[in-house]
């Protein structure tokens, strides 16, 4: 039996407590040509942007160099869809704080990898649902702003 649509208050809310939460979700990116590229990240959320970080090289750094991201965050039937745009920062452009915050969240610090880039993603568009009945309102974030 499916549950009774939430509010969309009631998204925001769940949709923000995964982002203080949990530690890792899925970075769809797409290259210059449009080969789509899928993989999982761990990531820090100060309430306003998402922190990620993978090897420049990589397909995902050399996708994400290009600005935009999709990210994937909780399970097949509770999602949050991210839209977002990337900054592409140098190891030691952020503050100690934010890379100690997320070493300590995430259990990996790549500040002593060769060739790794922060990514600091600003959400544009969040959606969140369920199941089919709450694809309607789905649309919490437009153009930055909560709605």
């Amino acid at each position: 039996m499916t549950a009774a649509p939430r509010s969309r208050e009631q998204r925001r809310l769940d949709t923000e407590r995964r982002l203080a939460h949990d530690v890792d979700l899925w970075v769809a990116t797409a290259s210059a040509d449009g080969v789509p590229w899928l993989i999982p990240l761990s990531f820090e959320w100060d309430g306003q942007t998402l922190l990620l970080a993978t090897s420049a090289i990589s397909p995902t750094g050399r996708n994400l160099d290009k600005g935009a991201v999709r990210l994937g965050l909780g399970d097949v039937r509770d999602v949050a869809m991210i839209d977002g745009d990337v900054e592409v920062l140098e190891m030691g452009a952020l503050p100690r704080e934010r890379g100690d915050r997320f070493a300590a969240r995430t259990g990996f610090d790549p500040r002593g990898l060769s060739g790794y880039r922060w990514f600091r993603v600003t959400p544009r568009r969040v959606q969140a649902w369920r199941e089919e009945n709450e694809l309607p309102g789905r649309v919490l974030m437009r153009a930055g702003r909560w709605l």
